[in-house]
């Protein structure tokens, strides 16, 4: 598989991509995006600084400028392309990728993600096929790291007082070290934080929290600090997940309902949804008086349907949260200020966040479930038609893969748009026939190994 996916350029460093590729995305973007000049944020990665300093170089032989953001976490890219009104930006990063990996997530102006269908295709080939002819007045380097001042001030407007809170926050040695210390300054004594300083080579654990098993730490100091949540970012800070006071994972759709109830107090309208979302989040959504809307899973994706149903916020299973008064981009830090909101009214209530999930969930849920095969596409038409022709299923939604819906139970079955996986979700009213259905599944999927 090429570098090139569906949301952003991303591979192996060195291996599906190199600097001399990294040279060529700079110097074509400006004239895809008819950009004048480009904004460049990076992550601490090792091979960052080199991917960096060649984008730079194929932007300023393009002709256009650079204004270098510096050290960046990804939303602070999203938030620098309004503010400087940039018709192009990137971040270097692989998000949660593991260390050898990196990548360059491209937006264009209004933040407005550049994915597979918005103008990468059309990058890719250039970088494939196009003809580099340096300019004969060359781009200047801007430095713009002072952006990050007025990133940090805009979420320190989103702090709610959390004084009666004891938090332990897992930063991964990644990019949440850049700003959160600053934005939650008031209350860094309560707040534990581990694995708070930068390292691109994640000794402490890969920097994805969707992995429970990258969580173990955060758990443990959760219960041992009696701490009232347990918070934890990805390696760029675009997502976030949380972990209750008894050091239970949360699973992140249901963090979607957490973060309606924070909204709930002040407006209610359109809320987006992705395809694996949980019933129980939908119907604690719908009971607070949202609309739900269900789309398609990716950044590139949720952001253009936010935008078209004038949407509050949304929130997906992977741990990403969008927000319309940030652009309707993501960013795990401004979700993380909302929760431990709510968790704190909460407290002043005597309630826990545990008792506030438990009370959401009503539908036993498998998590997403992965299945390593080839023949991806026989095996999803093999359940469409035991389940869609065969079984008369009460809705199928046919984007994404299918979310198939009976009345007690729904599985979503789609692709990977970034690895060789079939993914499975499924949920029913009980453990017994969730197990069922899934085991009925996997039979048919293995079928086709």
């Amino acid at each position: 598989m090429g570098a090139f996916k569906a949301y952003d350029i991303r591979g192996v460093y060195n291996v599906d991509f190199d600097k001399n590729t990294a040279y060529k995305v700079g110097y074509f973007l400006p004239s895809l995006l008819n950009a004048s000049f480009v904004a460049v944020g990076r992550d601490v990665r090792v091979s960052s600084d080199e991917i960096h300093d060649a984008l730079v170089k194929g932007i300023t032989d393009s002709g256009a400028d650079v204004y270098d953001l510096g050290l960046a976490t990804t939303p602070m890219v999203y938030f620098a392309t309004t503010f400087l009104d940039a018709s192009a930006s990137v971040q270097i990063t692989a998000s949660h990728n593991p260390p050898k990996y990196n990548g360059l997530k491209i937006s264009r102006k209004g933040a407005l993600p550049v994915g597979g269908e918005t103008g990468l295709k059309d990058l890719e080939k250039l970088v494939n096929e196009g003809e580099v002819k340096v300019a004969e007045k060359k781009g200047q380097v801007f430095d713009r790291s002072d952006v990050k001042d007025s990133y940090v001030e805009f979420l320190r407007n989103k702090v709610s007082d959390l004084s009666n809170l004891k938090i332990s926050m897992d930063l991964s040695h990644g990019m949440a070290n850049l700003v959160i210390k600053d934005v939650l300054k008031e209350y860094n004594d309560n707040i534990h934080y581990l694995y708070d300083h930068f390292d691109g080579t994640f000794p402490a654990h890969e920097p994805n929290p969707l992995e429970v098993e990258n969580c173990k730490d955060l758990m443990k100091a959760v219960v041992e600090d009696n701490s009232d949540c347990g918070v934890i970012y990805d390696g760029d800070a675009d997502r976030v997940m949380f972990i209750d006071e008894k050091g239970r994972f949360i699973q992140p759709d249901y963090i979607t309902a957490v973060i309606g109830l924070y909204y709930s107090k002040s407006e209610k309208g359109n809320v987006l949804q992705d395809i694996r979302t949980s019933r129980s989040t939908s119907e604690y959504l719908e009971k607070l008086g949202f609309n739900v809307t269900t789309w398609k899973v990716g950044h590139a994706f949720a952001k253009l349907k936010i935008r078209e149903i004038n949407g509050i916020f949304g929130g997906e299973l992977a741990g990403h949260y969008y927000f319309r008064d940030f652009g309707n981009c993501d960013s795990g830090v401004l979700a993380s200020l909302l929760v431990l909101s709510v968790v704190s009214d909460l407290k002043r209530n005597n309630k826990t966040l545990s008792s506030l999930i438990d009370e959401i969930i009503k539908y036993q849920n498998s998590g997403e479930v992965n299945f390593k095969l080839e023949n991806k596409d026989a095996a999803i038409n093999a359940l469409y038609q035991k389940y869609v022709v065969e079984e008369k299923a009460n809705k199928v939604l046919d984007f994404d893969g299918y979310r198939i819906e009976f009345d007690s139970w729904w599985f979503n079955v789609r692709k990977s748009n970034t690895e060789p996986y079939l993914r499975i979700v499924l949920e029913a009213q009980t453990k017994e026939e969730m197990e069922k259905h899934l085991k009925d599944i996997s039979d048919i999927i293995h079928k086709f190994n």
